[in-house]
């Protein structure tokens, strides 16, 4: 099983880098990118697609551990304040 996992997230990487290739070049009109007062050069919008799926899948793979370390102190936390909120009244 140890084996299998990361296999399997290498197949579906694999699979989602093909399907950008395709759409890559199937899009290659120049597209030109706005942002309030900002205005990019005229790039292939395939192009844009894969930075755009590049920059996500860097940037979740370095926030990941991040929410991990604030989650488990959040959630200790509303455990132990839903044990005190639910005590059996019958064992008094």
């Amino acid at each position: 099983m140890k084996t299998l996992a990361p296999f399997l997230i290498s197949l579906v990487v694999a699979i989602w880098v093909v399907a950008i290739a395709i759409i890559s070049v199937q899009n290659a009109t120049p597209v030109s990118l706005k942002f309030l007062t900002f205005q990019s050069i005229q790039i292939p919008a395939g192009l844009v697609l894969a930075f755009s799926a590049g920059f996500g899948l860097i940037s979740m793979a370095l926030l990941q551990p991040f929410w991990g370390l604030t989650g488990s102190r959040q959630g200790n936390s509303r455990l132990e304040d839903d044990a005190e909120f639910f005590v059996d009244d019958e064992d008094f």
